[in-house]
């Protein structure tokens, strides 16, 4: 199959699976996006084996025409401490992190901006099932500033630390920034745990949760580091920003070093 096949298969599966009758747009990008859509709005629940080879074969092929990043072509801009600029997906180091909601089954907005959909959807439907087996057996809804980790499936990196960020309704509180520093000390701690010795941040909290983006950055690069200071330097940390103002705000940080 090529990819344009292994596309039809999987729309037409989904639709089946939905009971769903639709006519399949012949140009490509639509017909990503119903793909993608139709990942997303998918409720937890096995698939048969032929439709995840097709599925893992489609994902890792879109990841590798995207371009996939490998950590160890990255400079350092602080000691132990990387600034990169692209897709999160896209990266291949240890483990990256997915800002959650506190379902962390991911977002079932079709084709929505946010990390966690990007995440979600080019790892493939394992993600979202394995995360349910998680939430199932904790029989409670994620707290926020706690992390959990999962295999990242069809992304190039190897696990997915996923952690709830605080929703900032208002004025932000002295609660917010502590809740943010916990999110970030949580998943580094996961991450030691399990051997990983790389990991991607993604600026947890800004965006859709409305934390400030200057604010949520001098958390982060102090935590990271002070965290890095205890430990010794087990871990190597990557920022991983895709605004232009972000970028300036984290190198801005990072100069002093």
């Amino acid at each position: 199959m090529d990819q344009k096949e292994r596309r039809l298969y999987l729309i037409n599966y989904l639709l089946k699976e939905r009971d769903e009758i639709a006519e399949i747009p012949s140009g490509i990008t639509e017909q990503k996006k119903l793909l993608r859509s139709l990942f997303n709005i998918r409720m937890p629940k096995r698939a048969d084996e032929e439709f995840l080879k097709i599925q893992d074969e489609y994902l890792r092929e879109e990841t590798k025409a995207k371009g996939i990043t490998e950590f160890e072509s990255l400079e350092p801009i602080a000691s132990g401490i990387y600034l990169w600029q692209g897709d999160i997906t896209t990266l291949k180091c240890d483990a990256i992190v997915n800002a959650a909601n506190s379902q962390l089954l991911g977002c079932f907005c079709p084709c929505h901006g946010c990390i966690d959909n990007a995440v979600h959807t080019f790892a493939g439907i394992q993600l979202r099932n394995a995360c349910n087996e998680i939430m199932k057996k904790q029989g409670f809804e994620e707290p926020v500033g706690t992390a959990k980790i999962t295999p990242a499936y069809n992304l190039p990196c190897k696990y997915v630390i996923h952690t709830v960020g605080p929703i900032v309704r208002g004025r932000l509180t002295q609660k917010d920034c502590e809740l943010l520093k916990s999110c970030y000390c949580s998943c580094l701690e996961k991450a030691v745990e399990n051997g990983i010795k790389s990991i991607a941040f993604c600026c947890i909290s800004t965006g859709e949760f409305c934390f400030p983006n200057d604010i949520a950055a001098k958390i982060a690069v102090d935590t990271v580091k002070k965290f890095i200071e205890k430990t010794g330097g087990k871990i190597e940390v990557i920022f991983n920003v895709f605004k232009d103002s972000d970028y300036s705000l984290y190198r801005e940080l990072l100069k002093a070093d």
